[in-house]
């Protein structure tokens, strides 16, 4: 997230208000409880696409229109808001993220933005002076694309740091990760270790583990870290929900929570202690898939603040990473096509059961045979089990075959995107895929000239929180330094009205949450978001350069700027 001066608003630091945000469901609509008046507010809704106030109680909107129309609906007791003729938008949802894996970085060296492996090796020497987990050194955000070398970290590098002490860096993607030897020999790992299923062991020209691991084999590491406690995971989801109110975030669809994650965020919620919504996709490979399917669907429990609507699987890795399932060799790899974590015939049985049992299925596909993979099962899922509408997504669609494009207008598949991705890749994306196979790289007005609708996120901690950061690469191409000027491959940029429905109300469509949320209209969520500058007017340059004034979540403050 850019860097922002702001405060808390003191009430969420205590349990009263955090109460209030969930227990306003109970009082009668007819009595208006708050009216946030003198605004200029982008409803989001066709009906009435611009306000002057929103009048408010139980948590939903019961009033949209005139200063005058909202002053008259309510009574003296009504709390009075002045907008100060400030934007108002939706509150934004960031529709794929992941919000445990955010929280859990907190507590981890941050690497983003690291240009060599030498800063990194600086950065993790300072880190050593803050908290040990279980004495690994641990750390996310590195990205060799942004080094001069573009070489991949390696156990030799790490051990520069300690031989004595396990490292474990995850790179930006969370699709690779290099350890040092130590770490390896924790693991057990060595030239005869063989690359687990979905996974690969990178080795040298002798045989022995480079120490970079790629999709299933990092979990060869992973599984020997020291966990955090469920209180540490507590208190690093509380302040990750702070970190998101303040960006203008009210919720996110949160990809691939395990049973563990789960029951600490029921705890949290049921003693009030997060103001912020998470729409759930179920990783598909937890043991407990199964029983959650069984259970059928938990949408809508919560008063909306918590809800499974469906499960994630993987199709695929990274393009970054050179793990994500290429139709044809990497340009700048030739012998290498990229991994299919999972077969047709896995992600077959998983769909189809997810399918049968009402859920949406998610699947991460980034590049074009790891998408036609995709495509294919749902054709075959869908067959086999007409179903009306289940709005089955495939999540990042980077890399796409022209032709496969209009398959998800065909088969109702989303094209969930993050526009981030493409101004963070498009340095070397072309390098990766060649000029041909480019044209079919975040490809959104294609998708959109297809009928299809895109829900917006940023894959954080991927990617940074803000989502102005998204709205600003949707719909320029260019990095925040402005290049390329004209923006990369123009043709695909969206107009910012289309970039806002992408972060609310096609997020809400993406989860069958449109009749809920995603507008400003009367009976749903009363969530907003109050901006600096007017968003659909300024010079896209200045996107990034927005403040979020406000933030309120079922009508409540829950963050104001200072």
């Amino acid at each position: 997230m850019t860097t922002k001066r702001f405060f808390m608003c003191t009430v969420l630091c205590g349990a009263l208000v955090l109460a209030a945000v969930s227990s306003d469901s109970g009082e009668e609509h007819s009595k208006v409880k708050r009216i946030f008046f003198n605004g200029n507010i982008y409803t989001m809704d066709d009906g009435r696409p611009v306000a002057e106030a929103v009048a408010v109680t139980g948590g939903k909107i019961v009033g949209v229109g005139s200063d005058q129309e909202m002053f008259a609906l309510c009574g003296e007791e009504a709390e009075r808001i002045d907008l100060g003729g400030r934007v108002v938008i939706p509150g934004l949802v960031d529709a794929h993220a992941h919000f445990m894996g955010y929280s859990e970085n907190l507590a981890r060296i941050d690497l983003v933005g690291t240009r060599s492996i030498p800063e990194v090796l600086e950065r993790l020497e300072v880190g050593l002076a803050g908290p040990v987990r279980g004495g690994w050194i641990l750390g996310r955000g590195w990205d060799q694309n942004d080094w001069p070398e573009k070489e991949f970290p390696t156990r030799h590098d790490l051990d520069k740091i300690s031989t004595e002490r396990p490292i474990y860096i995850i790179r930006v993607c969370g699709h690779a990760v290099a350890v040092n030897s130590r770490a390896l020999a924790v693991a057990g790992i060595d030239e005869k270790t063989p690359d687990p299923e979905g996974g690969k062991i990178i080795r040298d020209d002798e045989g022995m583990p480079t120490g970079l691991l790629l999709e299933a084999a990092k979990a060869l590491v992973y599984e020997t870290i020291p966990p955090l406690t469920r209180e540490e995971k507590k208190r690093l989801m509380r302040k990750a929900a702070l970190n998101c109110l303040a960006a203008g975030l009210v919720g996110v669809h949160e990809m691939g929570i395990s049973h563990e994650e789960k029951s600490i965020l029921e705890e949290l919620y049921d003693a009030n202690e997060l103001p912020f919504r998470i729409t759930a996709y179920y990783d598909g490979d937890d043991e407990y898939a199964g029983a959650i399917m069984d259970a059928g669907q938990l949408r809508g429990t919560r008063d909306h603040h918590f809800s499974i609507v469906g499960l994630k699987f993987y199709a695929d890795g990274s393009l970054g990473a050179r793990s994500a399932a290429l139709l044809e060799d990497y340009s700048d790899d030739p012998g290498n096509s990229g991994i299919l974590v999972a077969g047709p015939d896995a992600l077959y049985d998983g769909i189809r059961r997810c399918h049968e049992k009402g859920f949406q299925a998610a699947i991460h596909a980034i590049g074009d045979r790891g998408v036609r993979v995709s495509l294919d099962v749902f054709e075959r899922v869908l067959r086999e089990l007409p179903k009306t509408d289940p709005r089955h997504r495939i999540e990042h669609s980077q890399i796409v075959s022209p032709s496969d494009i209009a398959r998800y207008a065909v088969l109702g598949v989303v094209p969930s995107m993050q526009f981030t991705h493409c101004t963070s890749d498009m340095p070397w994306a072309e390098d990766r895929v060649g000029p041909e196979r480019v044209k079919g790289a975040y490809a959104w007005r294609s998708f959109l000239d297809q009928g299809c609708k895109i829900p917006g996120g940023s894959d954080f901690p991927v990617e940074s929180i803000d989502p102005l950061l998204g709205l600003y690469a949707a719909v320029t191409r260019r990095d925040l330094s402005g290049r390329p000027e004209g923006g990369w491959y123009a043709e695909q940029c969206l107009s910012i009205e289309e970039a806002l429905r992408a972060f609310t109300i096609d997020a809400a469509y993406a989860s069958h949450e449109e009749s809920v949320r995603g507008s400003i209209s009367v009976g749903k969520l009363a969530d907003l978001v109050v901006l600096s500058d007017d968003l659909m007017k300024i010079e896209p340059a200045r996107i990034p350069r927005i403040e979020v004034v406000m933030t309120v979540l079922g009508g409540e403050i829950v963050y104001r700027a200072e």
